[in-house]
């Protein structure tokens, strides 16, 4: 590696034969820089060497390719001097790299004939360097030597004065031997010793001891006056005693000895208890005395801050720990002061759970509550250490009794009006300003971080049990009310009507407001409530209105056609789904009527439209039992009498207020049921056209009959489109038609306009013409079983609710033997 090293440190001194100087030729050319790196390198040979190697060799030195360089040689040679039998190669090939550096660095200089005129010039000048380098050689060389020589002198002397150290220990230890045994003598002086020191202090304590008795009389005559502060001090001092002394038989081993000592202070107990008994009843009456005279309430904290000092101090130095301790006695004031405070307002043997009794008791607790935090916080927070955190400690004491005291109460069976007042105390009343939010308690009383007196689950319950209480009142109430109405509705007076005539009822509007009240009542406690409330609501208002129509199902058949309009029920007119969600919740932006409340109003509807239909129905029976006959061919005034009893039922139908009313269908309804009973009359085989010309008055009887009937229902209010009167027009082209032949066209045509028609319909039809033989029935019959037809959507049957009555067998006697 050093070969390798130097021919590419001569490859590069051969490259610059530009003359240019080297970056690093400053740094090398330093006298103090080569003098510390041989300096570093003087203790290790072979490290001097490669340090002078590398100075002949570097080319910034501009030494290499000069006269310079065969100066170092001898340089090398004193600095690093040949040990017997040692040879240096390093010196020989470097003096070789060194010449050949040099000669190669002439040739590049003096390539030219006029440059030899500087020859002189370079040779004087290297021959200055030359000189210069060898001096700070020297220099640093001698510099070094010089500090080697110091360094082996104080390492001379100083191992010498390690050995003076060595022989002085071995006599000193030789001294100790021998002086070894008269120490024994000590040991007897020590136990002495200690023995003195124990009876003298003893000797100490033997007064005290001796006044312990009177001690205790004296201590407890001071409890006895309620001079707690004196009666506290001797009792520290009787206990000091005492545990001094057992500290000492502790720590000695007389473990058996401390019995005698516990016995012989006996009294300390006693007087401890009667000591803790006048503090806690203090600590009890504490909210009194802060009021009255708080010097006792003081001396009582100043005699638990004592103790707690006391506590505090053994267990720091935890070596030996007297019987009774630690007292504990500021966890037990925090206890007593809680106890005190739950057993004033929330231990009662007997508590009324009904609405009023718990409205007062709840009434009590919130003024309780109020002026007992007013007076920790403005009277005993002055007479406690602040660490106590007294505001705080009842705070959270009032807070967790509360908790504890609502789950109490719910637990018992409470109608809805205590319910409703334990939610609005516990969610509304213990957060506002009136309780815990009074001005005189900011902001020192934050019940925020406390967490609520009822928790969500509790909540929910609470107002689940509200909203089943409440379903029930309201059930009850709904039926009886409903009775009642339908009392006044069934007398034999004539319905109350508005200032435009249209009957109406104030039970809608009662059940609408009692059930509005009860959603608002809820609304007052939280959102939750006022929206079960509203669930409630619907589903008893959709129970309601199936409930209402139940009293009519055994509607009375009324003699006196004119009253009948008082069967006219005014439920349908007066509840209007929309329009009761929009009055029972108010914020109906995103409210859409429940399907169920709509299915059960059109029920209610239908139900009532229904017993109406059948009381038009017993109305027109027997109007329609004269139907055929040949007085009625004649001109009677049949009709005319069915479009009386029309005209009244629907002058009644019309007095059900419009909006959304079941008017319109009752009158759709009517003109279909007058439609089909008056098909049925004539289907019911009472008559057959004898000739040509009954069939002209038949004809001409159903044309009239069928106008009046058009015109009647078209001056109530019924369009033409909506009737199905077009049936009888149909019915009559069908009986007028002249040539039999064609019937089965006009039966085809009569089929397809009615495909609910069928074909004893049709067999009764050409019956009541008279003029149609075998063939041609067949024929007709045939047709219709080609052409099945099939009822399109959204059409109003008429044939299919007409039943025909059976054909007659013909009688006959039998020939043979009854069996």
């Amino acid at each position: 590696m050093r070969s390798a090293w130097g021919t590419a440190q001569a490859g590069r001194l051969g490259d610059s034969s530009s003359g240019q100087p080297s970056r690093c030729h400053s740094h090398c050319d330093s006298p103090s820089l080569l003098r510390w790196h041989l300096g570093r390198g003087g203790r290790d040979p072979s490290r001097r060497t490669r340090l002078l190697l590398c100075c002949l060799a570097f080319p910034d030195l501009g030494v290499l390719g000069s006269p310079l360089a065969a100066s170092f040689l001898p340089l090398a040679s004193e600095a690093l001097p040949a040990l017997p039998g040692e040879e240096w190669p390093e010196v020989e090939k470097a003096e070789k790299l060194a010449r050949g550096a040099a000669l190669k660095w002439a040739s590049g200089v003096f390539y030219r004939p006029e440059k030899l005129e500087g020859l002189g010039q370079y040779r004087s000048r290297e021959t200055q360097r030359n000189s210069s380098i060898q001096s700070r050689l020297k220099s640093t060389i001698q510099s070094y030597l010089e500090g080697v020589s110091a360094g082996l002198e104080q390492l001379r002397s100083a191992a010498q004065e390690v050995q003076s150290v060595c022989q002085d220990l071995g006599a000193a230890r030789w001294a100790l031997l021998d002086s070894a045994d008269r120490f024994q003598g000590l040991q007897q002086m020590r136990a002495l010793m200690a023995e003195h020191v124990q009876l003298a202090s003893v000797v100490q304590v033997l007064p005290q001891l001796f006044s312990v008795q009177e001690v205790f009389s004296h201590t407890l005559q001071l409890l006895s006056g309620q001079q707690l502060l004196e009666a506290h001090a001797e009792l520290m001092m009787m206990e000091h005693l005492r545990d001094d002394i057992l500290s000492q038989l502790h720590l000695r081993g007389l473990s058996s000895a401390q019995a005698t000592v516990l016995s012989y202070f006996g009294g300390l107990q006693e007087l401890n208890e009667s000591l803790a008994k006048q503090l806690w009843d203090i600590v009890g009456s504490s909210l009194r005395l802060v009021r009255e005279d708080p010097v006792l309430f003081v001396t009582a904290v100043r005699i638990i801050e004592r103790e707690e000092k006391i506590d505090d101090t053994l267990l720091l130095e935890a070596t030996f720990l007297p019987p009774g301790r630690p007292k504990g006695w500021r966890q037990k004031f925090y206890h007593v002061l809680q106890e005190t405070i739950t057993g004033a307002h929330f231990h009662a043997a007997h508590m009324d759970t009904e609405g009023p009794g718990l409205a007062r008791h709840l009434a009590a607790l919130q003024k309780d509550i109020v002026s007992e935090l007013r007076v920790v916080k403005d009277l005993m927070v002055q007479c406690v250490p602040a660490h106590y955190n007294i505001l705080s400690v009842c705070t959270v004491t009032y807070h967790q009794a509360l908790i504890s005291h609502l789950q109490d109460i719910l637990r018992e069976d409470l109608d809805k009006q205590a319910l409703f007042l334990l939610l609005e105390w516990a969610l509304r009343v213990y957060h506002s300003p009136e309780m815990m939010g009074h001005p005189d308690l900011l902001p020192e009383v934050d019940v925020s971080a406390l967490g609520p007196l009822m928790s969500p689950e509790l909540v929910d319950q609470t107002e689940r049990k509200y909203v089943v209480k409440v379903k029930a009142s309201v059930l009850e109430w709904m039926q009886r009310t409903l009775e009642v109405e339908f009392k006044e509705w069934f007398r034999e007076e004539e319905p109350e009507t508005d200032h435009q005539g249209f009957f109406q009822s104030a039970l809608p509007v009662i059940v609408m407001q009692m059930l509005n009240e009860n959603i608002r009542v809820a609304s007052l406690i939280t959102d939750s409530l006022q929206q079960k409330v509203y669930n409630m609501a619907l589903e008893e208002l959709e129970a309601f209105l199936g409930r209402s129509v139940e009293p009519l199902t055994p509607l009375p058949i009324l003699t006196d056609p004119g009253s009948h309009g008082q069967a006219t029920c005014p439920l349908p007119s007066s509840l209007s789904p929309s329009s009761s969600v929009s009055f029972l919740h108010p914020d109906t932006a995103h409210r859409e009527v429940p399907m169920s409340l709509q299915a059960a109003l059109d029920r209610m509807q239908k139900k009532a439209c229904q017993l109406l239909l059948e009381e038009l129905l017993l109305d027109l029976q027997p109007l329609c039992l004269q139907l055929p006959s040949r007085k009625w061919l004649s001109g009677s005034q049949l009709v005319s009498s069915m479009c009386e009893v029309i005209d009244k039922y629907a002058k009644d139908f019309s007095r059900v207020r419009k909006p959304l009313s079941p008017a319109q269908l009752l009158l759709t309804e009517s003109e279909l049921l007058v439609t089909s009973q008056y098909l049925r009359a004539l289907m019911q085989k009472k008559m057959v056209c004898k000739s040509e010309e009954e069939r002209g008055q038949l004809c001409d009887r159903l044309l009239q009959d069928a106008t009046q009937l058009r015109e009647l229902f078209c001056g109530l209010g019924l369009d033409q489109s909506q009737q199905s009167l077009e049936a009888m027009f149909a019915l009559r082209e069908l009986i007028c038609l002249k040539d039999p032949a064609l019937l089965s066209l006009e039966v085809l045509g009569f089929i397809t306009k009615y495909p609910d028609v069928s074909d004893e319909h049709i067999s009764t039809l050409l019956d009541l013409r008279g003029d149609v033989s075998k063939e041609v029935r067949h024929m007709v019959l045939e047709m219709m079983a080609q052409h099945p037809q099939v009822l399109p959507e959204r059409y109003r049957p008429i044939f299919s609710t007409i039943l025909v009555p059976a054909p007659e067998l013909p009688f006959c006697l039998r020939k043979g033997k009854c069996a």
